[in-house]
């Protein structure tokens, strides 16, 4: 496979863990075994556009976002238009910090919620 379907692939998965479902949940949504969402997810299989549209769809993100780390095409340069600055999820610490909040009991949820909105001021 393409270096490119690795990079899909790993969006994919980064995506899933950030909003707390399984391989077997994006599985049943997009209508594939958990094998297979192993397979995009390792790069192995080749993520149909159709599939990937799905994937989008069920991972609340734009399509775009799986290809954020890629480079521009033509020279071969990540440039700013292939990155999504608007979108939280593309920085790294965001990302994380999204995780931990899933995985919270919702009594926590609510206090870190609450301090993020006084600290914004």
């Amino acid at each position: 496979m393409d270096n490119i379907d690795t990079l899909v692939g790993a969006r994919i998965k980064e995506r899933r863990l950030a909003v707390g479902k399984s391989q077997r949940d994006l599985g049943d949504a997009i209508g594939v075994r958990f094998q297979q969402v192993q397979k995009y997810e390792a790069g192995k299989n080749r993520v149909s556009s159709s599939k990937l549209w799905e994937i989008s769809r069920v991972l609340d993100v734009p399509i775009g976002y799986f290809f954020q780390d890629c480079s521009n095409p033509s020279t071969g340069v990540s440039t700013p238009e292939t990155r999504f600055e608007g979108d939280p999820m593309v920085d790294a610490e965001a990302r994380q910090l999204a995780s931990a909040f899933l995985r919270m009991p919702d009594e926590r949820r609510k206090a870190l919620l609450n301090l993020a909105r006084v600290m914004r001021g």
